[in-house]
């Protein structure tokens, strides 16, 4: 089952996904996206040390960091 949030502006569902990125310098990084569809690429839950909060102009979900307290 894929991880998915709904949006609290429009009640549209999103599900996560992820995907390898290569660089020009030749780094690999993972990027985490929101999409309409479940599909390639769809997680089943949060990667450690992220939350997922919502713009609250547009209502899409965003995946954030979680900051560690000082």
């Amino acid at each position: 089952m894929s991880y998915s949030v709904i949006s609290k502006k429009s009640g549209k569902t999103y599900f996560l996904h992820a995907r390898n990125q290569k660089l020009k310098g030749g780094q690999q990084v993972m990027l985490y996206y929101f999409a309409g569809v479940a599909s390639e690429g769809a997680m089943d839950g949060l990667p450690e040390g992220y939350e997922v909060s919502e713009n609250t102009k547009t209502g899409l979900p965003l995946l954030k960091k979680i900051r560690k307290p000082e």
